[in-house]
């Protein structure tokens, strides 16, 4: 989470002041950026992707409950709250 607030405002403020404040090392941040994106976060954003267009098409009218049930007969493998979870964090 840190490493991604120091990335979000890497433009506006120094990287050592940033790293210095949060209290993590530069190096550490570097090696982050270089580090491959994982598995998990892979699947969260296509889940989020196939989420947000299931809500759009819906008329902005599905819930969670739908919207798992939808994913689910995709194929998809969701918890109901995760959907609950990506739509409150995309203000769906």
């Amino acid at each position: 989470m840190r490493y991604q607030f120091i990335h979000r405002h890497r433009s506006k403020f120094s990287v050592e002041k940033m790293c210095k404040i949060l209290g993590v090392s530069r190096s550490w941040y570097y090696a982050w950026l270089r580090r491959p994106e994982s598995e998990r976060s892979k699947r969260r954003k296509r889940i989020t992707k196939r989420v947000h267009q299931i809500f759009v098409k819906s008329h902005r009218l599905y819930g969670s409950p739908k919207i798992t049930q939808i994913l689910r007969h995709e194929g998809e493998r969701v918890a109901q709250k995760t959907v609950a979870n990506i739509m409150r964090e995309n203000g769906l």
